[in-house]
């Protein structure tokens, strides 16, 4: 197995990960890094507690030198607004640090050493005006601070790798949903709480009108999206390391439809709209839907319709009757 290291491996993504890779090899060779690990990562031989944001930290996880680096950790698209200077230093500076690390490893390796490192971008990097569909040459230009923080280092990797000293690609993930758990700080949070929580019997808030769009792919899909890249030939990207991925376009109200055929009216009498206008004006400026032939032509799949996305949590994530 390849030596690998899961940057943020205690989230929920990074936890699916993990339990992926582990089904398919040992995890004498995998290690999971995050500041804090629920109990669900406890059958994992190896966990390292820190802060990504501690130059040390960093540095001892590259000296480790992992030969694939998964890196998920952020804080989110909420809290990133909300605290200007814990998002920059979280989102942006903790990983200019990391590849710095990475690229004194490299050095001293005399150049052998040239990790794979596969980065959680966001679809956040883009800003309005939108056309109908964002293809793979539209202007990334976000209007939010995680999205900011998001661009700033996806173009970090790309010239890390340029210059040879690691092999890097960014993703951009849809917003993942159904996401399972408790509600996080993101903004997008409520997309899977007005299905989650229904379904689970439990009210849900919306806080914006059921005519939003946005784009969206399971938990699932998301692991698969990493693992791809994990093995993808990086020569096909033509140096552009940056990739948006597939996904769902759906409005609110279709998400609720869908919710409604699976469930009923009954889940559906849950959700009770309850306006909020800062989450309101974040949703405006995400984008909205995607053209992603090119990832698809490179091998990447989601879901086809939002009911396979809630079906997906059920079958994964869904709690079991005790």
């Amino acid at each position: 197995m390849v030596k690998t290291l899961i940057i943020g491996g205690g989230g929920m993504v990074g936890r699916k990960l993990a339990e992926s890779l582990q089904k398919d090899e040992t995890d004498e060779d995998l290690t999971l890094f995050d500041v804090i690990f629920p109990p669900e990562t406890h059958g994992f031989k190896n966990r390292i507690t820190g802060d990504i944001t501690d130059p040390d930290v960093t540095n001892a996880l590259a000296a480790a030198r992992p030969e694939l680096i998964y890196h998920l950790a952020a804080i989110v698209s909420g809290e990133a607004e909300a605290d200007f200077d814990k998002g920059w230093q979280t989102n942006m500076l903790a990983f200019w640090r990391f590849l710095e690390a990475l690229r004194a490893e490299h050095l001293a390796s005399g150049g052998t050493y040239r990790p794979r490192v596969v980065f959680t971008s966001s679809i956040a990097v883009f800003g309005g005006p939108f056309p109908e569909e964002i293809d793979d040459v539209f202007l990334s230009a976000p209007l939010t601070s995680y999205g900011a923080q998001k661009a700033s280092s996806e173009l970090m990797l790309s010239d890390f790798s340029r210059k040879g000293f690691v092999d890097g690609i960014s993703i951009r993930l849809p917003t993942i949903c159904v996401r399972p758990g408790k509600p996080n700080k993101a903004a997008s949070g409520f997309f899977s709480g007005i299905i989650r929580e229904p379904l689970n019997g439990q009210e849900a808030i919306l806080p914006v009108p059921t005519t939003v769009r946005h784009w969206h792919a399971s938990p699932r899909a998301a692991v698969g999206f990493l693992r791809h890249s994990a093995t993808l030939d990086l020569d096909l990207l033509e140096g552009r390391r940056a990739l948006s991925l597939p996904g769902i376009s759906c409005t609110i109200e279709e998400q609720i439809e869908a919710l409604r055929e699976v469930a009923g009216n009954d889940a559906v009498k849950l959700i009770k709209h309850v306006p909020d206008e800062t989450i309101s004006g974040m949703v405006a400026m995400w984008p909205r839907n995607f053209a992603t032939e090119r990832a698809i032509s490179l091998g990447y799949e989601a879901e086809s319709s939002f009911r396979e996305i809630i079906e997906i949590y059920l079958q994964d994530d869904m709690p079991k009757p005790s």
